[in-house]
């Protein structure tokens, strides 16, 4: 598939519509608006990277990590793994042209019916009939699927082996995979997966649904103009639509108000993440535009844990391979082929998905000394003499873990970063839940359960979430949220109706949630932004159609 993104240098002045970021949100919008016919300019802080260039092995890997701290920036500021160490919580989020979509193990699932019957929704939400077209449209483009061969893995069989001790069996999880070769609704062909397990480090294969396979190449068919390494730093309302001040994204990742460019745009849609929204909305209010008071609170880790078990009887073989697999090891399947779904008809907050999970094949080298504190010297000393994939370490079994908490963290900026504060984080009711679930699947297989590998590294033990949501919660008002049930951003002007929004202005992506999810948020996120995209072609008496162009 040829490049998407053009240099910088031919970006123009002014556009319809100015998309900030390119994950589910941001694509959704860019897609459906060019597709409207409007003038669509995408700005993404990350680079392109085409099937066949993600990271293979951890020299690579390496190279494609920034951390930011409150007193620490290291890696390129356009690197992949974007990781953000918190004094309160710790969050790792995908930064390229295709956003989360990325790195992440592609499962989608649809939120339990109890989860948008919480008040904290707008009644519109439920009662247009709009989410059910979201959500169809959403599962037409992203195309999940369950892996056939599920049952087939030896980490879905580990799995089902110790699932009696939770009382509910494995079922196969859809993930954004095609298991056959296709055409995709955007027209791009996609070879079959080769169940590498190497989802999470980026597919090289071209088989995983991305954002940068499905609604970019989508967008860019109907006219928009694609640009990467592009920061976007405030927003500006100006009598005749919203001014975009923006760097490129090699500078330093400090702001540097002096150099920024700009550009202008009728309609501004943010769809950076929840981080990335948030940051350019606390900036804008800083720059003077007025908002909710809301913004950057309600901000959620969405129930995450990701945990291991150690030393397991039974062999789970959930290292990927690469691709090419290396020789001589078995496939291990997508990044997610199982899951346990942990039901509780009273409680809502009592809910999880355990899945079972892969670690990347460029890992591998790392895992033995991930091990060793905790007495586990000899096992990982093995591992280091026979190799990851016939050690010790073959019997390591990772868990993906989703489920709810109450959403209490919030999105500042202190010293002019992002950071997320949340005291009573590591105290969330979730984590001893899960805990005491996964110690009794771990302890059915015969292993060890290892809650945090690098415990006793610089990263401690704080909870961490790749699935950050919050901090321009969808509300009824400007006093219960930061977006009306459109996605618009609410004016907080003192002289503005609580109800009243900024003209031509939306957030479509994580951000928007306004409580925890209890499953994997992606399928969820491209739903809601697909209605938006309903509601402002409505609004605006435009038309865009979603036919396949297979």
């Amino acid at each position: 598939m040829a490049r998407l993104a053009r240099s910088l240098d031919n970006i123009k002045p002014h556009y319809d519509v100015v998309v900030v970021g390119s994950g589910y949100g941001a694509g959704v919008a860019a897609s459906r608006l060019a597709r409207a016919g409007r003038r669509v300019a995408v700005l993404e802080r990350g680079r392109e990277i085409a099937t066949g260039e993600f990271p293979s092995r951890l020299p690579e890997l390496r190279r494609e990590l920034q951390m930011t701290g409150s007193k620490t920036r290291l890696g390129s500021p356009s690197a992949l793994f974007d990781f953000r160490m918190g004094e309160d919580m710790h969050v790792l989020v995908g930064c390229g042209l295709g956003g989360g979509s990325l790195i992440n193990a592609g499962v989608a699932l649809r939120p339990d019916g109890r989860v948008f019957a919480d008040p904290v929704w707008p009644g519109q939400i439920a009662q247009d009939g709009l989410l059910e077209q979201g959500f169809a449209r959403a599962r037409r483009w992203l195309r999940p699927a369950a892996d056939p061969d599920a049952g087939a893995m030896a980490k879905y069989k580990a799995l089902a082996n110790a699932s009696a001790a939770v009382g509910a069996p494995p079922e196969p999880a859809e993930v954004a995979v095609s298991f056959d070769d296709v055409t995709n609704p955007a027209g791009v062909a996609q070879p079959a997966c080769t169940r590498c397990g190497d989802c999470c480090s980026g597919c090289n294969v071209g088989a995983k649904n991305t954002i940068a396979l499905t609604y970019l190449p989508d967008a860019k068919a109907h006219g928009a103009e694609i640009f990467t390494e592009v920061r976007v730093d405030h927003l500006a309302r100006r009598s005749d639509g919203w001014q975009i001040a923006f760097a490129r994204n090699e500078r330093n990742s400090k702001k540097a108000a002096d150099g920024l460019g700009t550009i202008t745009a009728d309609i501004v849609v943010l769809g950076g993440g929840t981080l990335g929204s948030t940051e350019i909305l606390l900036r804008s209010r800083q720059a003077g535009l007025a908002l909710s008071d809301r913004l950057g609170r309600g901000f959620s880790a969405n129930g995450d844990i990701i945990a291991f078990g150690y030393g397991a009887d039974v062999r789970v073989n959930a290292i990927g391979v690469g691709h090419p697999a290396r020789a001589g090891v078995d496939t291990v399947g997508a990044s997610v082929s199982g899951q346990i779904r942990i039901q509780n008809a009273e409680r809502l907050d009592h809910e999880m998905y355990v899945q079972e999970g892969v670690l990347p094949s460029p890992l591998a080298p790392l895992l033995p000394v991930f091990f060793v504190p905790g007495g586990r010297l000899l096992g990982a000393a093995e591992a280091l003499f026979k190799g990851v994939y016939k050690g010790p370490l073959a019997h390591l079994h990772t868990f993906f873990v989703v489920s709810h908490d109450n959403a209490a963290g919030r999105l500042e900026l202190k010293d002019d970063r992002l950071a997320v504060t949340w005291p009573g984080a590591a105290d969330e009711p979730v984590h001893g839940r899960v805990d005491a679930a996964l110690e009794s699947l771990v302890k059915a297989n015969g292993g060890d359960y290892v809650k945090s590998p690098l415990a006793a590294t610089s990263f401690g033990s704080k909870p961490a979430t790749a699935h950050p949501l919050g901090g321009c919660g969808i509300g009824a008002d400007r006093t219960r949220g930061v977006v009306d049930h459109k996605g618009q951003v609410f004016d907080g002007s003192e002289r503005a109706q609580n109800w009243a929004t900024h003209e031509g202005l939306y957030v479509t992506d994580g951000a928007t949630m306004p409580r925890s999810l209890g499953c994997n948020p992606l399928l969820t996120i491209t739903a809601l932004a697909e209605r938006a995209m309903m509601h402002l072609a409505t609004d605006r008496g435009w038309e865009f159609d979603v036919e396949s162009r297979a």
